[in-house]
């Protein structure tokens, strides 16, 4: 890892240390708590997953969506303001709100979908 790297993760690693909130260390909540019969995550935690974020979306036709061109300006679902939604491997985990550090963007989370909600929501 370069100096620009590692000064970039410190980076990251100290905004999000400011917004850790007791109680709700995501990290704390993957951790196997060893009972007979319960999995090993461990096996599973270095896959890579796809993580995105969405801004908003719409419908449109080919005939609009052929006639677009620099400048051009697209209505999105979603009002000015409103949380993004957090999206790994297309699945809703989150909501949260765009951070700037460093100049690059990042995402603070301010709502998590809770794991019974995104069960049902894959039903």
């Amino acid at each position: 890892m370069s100096k620009d790297d590692q000064a970039m993760a410190d980076e990251w690693a100290a905004a999000m240390e400011e917004d850790k909130q007791p109680g709700k260390d995501v990290a704390d909540s993957s951790k196997s708590e060893g009972k007979a019969g319960s999995p090993d995550l461990d096996v599973i935690l270095d896959i890579p997953v796809r993580i995105s974020m969405e801004v908003g979306s719409t419908a449109i036709t080919i005939r609009n969506l052929l006639q677009l061109n620099q400048g051009s300006v697209i209505e999105l679902d979603r009002l000015a303001g409103e949380p993004l939604d957090v999206l790994v491997n297309g699945t809703l985990i989150a909501h949260g709100e765009v951070v700037v550090v460093n100049d690059k963007f990042g995402i603070r989370m301010t709502d998590v979908i809770s794991p019974s909600e995104r069960i049902k929501k894959l039903r």
